[in-house]
């Protein structure tokens, strides 16, 4: 049986934001990356957590670097090097489980084939520099995954290193590869008059800022926002690959970037995240709190829920206050896709902002919820998922995956695993500018 909307996300505390998909880079100032799928964020913590322990009074694994120790090897703040880095604890006292670590294992091999050649925009790595990793990662044995990770890589800590992570999920609703009745909202793919543009191929002050948009005469404007999608600006030109029957299940769905429709035949089409329009995402229930619309204990997502449907009219127009609108691709191979290109995997897979940590990277968590602990890879990115030490992981799809995304909001620690000897390579590089 389908699960509704309702129910499968009851359990969620906030709505949780990052996406899984290709890569895009988002409007100008906006905080959609590719929406590589655009997930959405839930409120930062107001204080971060005490070095030593947590709420429930358990130790952390390890005590970070003091922030006055980290070495600078940059002046952008925006990325890792401007933040400072610092070696961390010796991998091997991380007592890393054999579980998360040949998990970990199979997705850094995959990971591979783009790590070794893509641009770090963080930073911190060359493709060369994982190589060597991953050379070895091609016959290693999962078994022992954890002395790879020993071997070759080492614990950095980035900034202060206090982590703050949510959760996604691939989600299921009710859907049709065509129209009738009960389906009316289109699912569409991306249209081919949106086009993504590399400022920084312009303007070195303008390095990583991307705008999308179309080209109208001789400029380029921006694409239509969601509610002119949503009037049909660009219904009957071909691009619809199936329809929805609940415009605020399809909503959602948006948000995570990524899902499954249950067609009435029974069988499953999965949906991936294949652009955005470009717009900049916005949060309602962020705004549907500071309006004071939802009663205390309905500030999650079946609250959030309950009071669009309750309130209809009023609702659609919150919805559409979002003008962010995620465009998708049906799926055929193994897993929803990561901005990698690759599949991301449940309790595997963790995105990161690219600018802060290389995508591919292994990272270690610590965090209250102990579920989230050990050893990822940050194989995604989101519109919401932004800063240092911030993380979105991802736990699958079906109803547990709603549950522990949905209630995941947790601070903690959390270090970077890069190729031995990066630290001492960035920081000379830092000192001798000229060899």
């Amino acid at each position: 049986m389908v699960m509704r909307i309702g129910a499968l996300f009851g359990a969620m505390a906030m709505v949780s934001a990052c996406s899984m998909s290709i890569i895009p880079q988002g409007a100008a100032q906006s905080r959609a990356a590719p929406q590589d799928g655009e997930w959405v964020a839930g409120d930062l913590p107001d204080a971060a957590v005490p070095p030593s322990t947590y709420k429930n009074g358990a130790p952390a694994r390890f005590q970070p670097v003091n922030p006055a120790q980290l070495a600078r090897i940059g002046d952008d703040p925006t990325r890792a090097t401007g933040s400072g880095i610092a070696l961390g604890p010796d991998i091997a006292s991380l007592n890393l489980t054999d579980s998360k670590a040949a998990s970990a294992l199979k997705s850094y091999r995959t990971s591979c084939s783009s790590l070794v050649r893509r641009e770090d925009n963080s930073g911190l790595t060359k493709g060369a520099d994982w190589q060597l990793s991953c050379s070895a990662a091609q016959g290693w044995q999962d078994q022992d995954a954890g002395r790879f990770f020993i071997s070759y890589f080492e614990a950095v800590q980035v900034g202060d290193g206090q982590a703050f992570a949510t959760g996604y999920f691939e989600p299921q609703i009710l859907g049709s590869r065509v129209r009738n009745g009960n389906y009316t909202v289109p699912v569409y793919r991306r249209p081919a008059n949106l086009i993504d543009v590399d400022l920084g191929l312009f303007s070195e002050a303008l390095k990583d800022k991307r705008v999308r948009g179309k080209v109208d005469g001789t400029k380029l404007v921006p694409f239509e926002d969601r509610a002119a999608i949503d009037d049909g600006a660009i219904a009957n030109q071909g691009l619809e690959i199936a329809w929805a029957q609940d415009y605020i299940e399809f909503f959602f769905l948006q948000i995570q970037g990524s899902g499954r429709l249950a067609l009435p035949d029974g069988s499953i089409m999965r949906i991936g995240y294949a652009g955005q329009n470009g717009h900049d995402y916005t949060g309602i229930g962020r705004v549907m709190r500071e309006r004071g619309l939802l009663a205390d204990g309905k500030t999650n997502m079946q609250g959030i829920v309950e009071w669009l449907r309750a309130h209809p009219q009023e609702g659609m127009k919150i919805m559409r206050e979002n003008k962010s609108y995620v465009f998708f691709q049906e799926l055929t191979g193994p897993g929803p896709l990561g901005a990698m290109g690759h599949p991301v995997v449940a309790r595997t897979s963790v995105a990161a902002d690219r600018m802060f940590v290389p995508l591919g990277a292994p990272v270690f968590l610590d965090m209250e919820h102990d579920i989230a602990d050990g050893l990822w890879v940050a194989q995604d990115s989101g519109g919401a998922i932004k800063g240092a030490n911030r993380f979105d992981t991802f736990w699958g799809a079906g109803e547990e995956a709603a549950r522990i995304a949905g209630g995941m909001s947790s601070k903690g620690q959390a270090l970077l695993f890069l190729p031995k000897g990066s630290v001492s390579r960035l920081v000379a590089a830092r000192q001798n500018p000229g060899e």
